[in-house]
């Protein structure tokens, strides 16, 4: 479902202020302020409420894609089981860098050292001991079909996922990463650096490798915002396959792209500001684009008759 309208026609007053709060609150028993509302209906079909936003997901170098989505303990174990590992009598623990024992304790296991800048933002520089790799001397000597757990960080999604094909649980934490568009990311990129789009897709492949009740309630904030036109693609498959496995994912979005292909829209306003705040028309987006009062239906109409004329063209041949 996505919910439309001019920039000021209440789209966040309606999800982010008023149901994204009023459901958590009911579901999870918090207590965030919500807007007014006469009553919600139809509770009972959903178990969580879950807001996926562009937030970094983590606000230390120390935080990864590998340790968000629950990766890192896996390899960590694997390394843990290697003869090598086994004869020196290492356990998964050796392998973390966030504790002492197999970290290099020159950057506490960051790879880099802080400097502080008292008048501009702090900066990053390699730890000239161990070389960016994280790891002590002892702990490097440990391999895994000739790779270290430093060149394992250093790895692409999709080089691991060639990498590790053969073990389930790790292959396919790693193709939730790869679906949702991220198979350029290194596994250990610090979580500083990534995009809020980035963030955000990371966010979702968490989601993707959960086991899904179907009654999971998903919302998203202008979700497309500084995407190309292929993640735009790419993440229209992961949301679809979210609704493909019962859930309800709800969107505030202005992108027609996205809009076109929505169950459901629910279009606001029809002005900004004091002009917003009304529901223009609810239903599918044919059923918005052939009404006249909303200024969504009307950029809409023309690129769903250009849809129909394509696919009629295609049926002839």
């Amino acid at each position: 479902t996505c919910v439309t309208g001019v920039s000021g026609s209440g789209k966040s007053s309606l999800v982010t202020d008023t149901i994204a709060p009023a459901l958590t609150n009911a579901i999870h028993r918090s207590t965030r302020p919500v807007g007014p509302y006469k009553k919600i209906e139809g509770i009972e079909c959903i178990d969580k409420v879950i807001d996926i936003d562009q937030s970094p997901i983590g606000r230390t170098p120390r935080s990864n894609p590998a340790t968000y989505i629950g990766l890192w303990d896996d390899l960590r174990a694997l390394f843990a089981s290697t003869p090598e590992s086994k004869a020196r009598g290492y356990s998964p623990g050796r392998f973390s860098f966030n504790v002492s024992g197999g970290r290099c304790e020159a950057c506490k296991g960051d790879g880099q050292i802080k400097i502080e800048m008292h008048f501009l933002p702090d900066i990053y520089v390699p730890c000239e001991v161990c070389g960016g790799k994280r790891y002590n001397r002892e702990t490097l000597e440990v391999t895994y079909r000739g790779k270290t757990i430093s060149d394992v960080l250093d790895m692409s999604v999709t080089e691991a996922l060639a990498f590790f094909g053969n073990i389930p649980q790790i292959k396919r934490k790693l193709q939730t990463l790869y679906d949702v568009g991220l198979g350029y990311v290194s596994l250990g990129q610090p979580a500083t650096t990534l995009s809020g789009g980035e963030a955000q897709r990371v966010k979702l492949a968490k989601e993707l490798h959960r086991r899904q009740t179907g009654k999971t309630f998903y919302i998203l904030d202008e979700p497309t915002t500084g995407l190309h036109f292929e993640d735009v693609r790419q993440l229209l498959d992961v949301l679809q396959r979210l609704v493909d496995a019962g859930n309800t994912v709800l969107v505030i979005e202005h992108n027609l792209d996205v809009i076109k292909v929505a169950d459901r829209l629910i279009d606001m306003g029809p002005e900004g500001g004091n002009g917003g705040g009304t529901v223009v028309i609810s239903g599918t987006p044919e059923q918005v684009a052939a009404c006249s009062q909303s200024y969504t239906g009307k950029f809409l109409a023309p690129l769903l008759k250009r849809d129909r004329e394509r696919q009629a063209q295609l049926d002839a041949q």
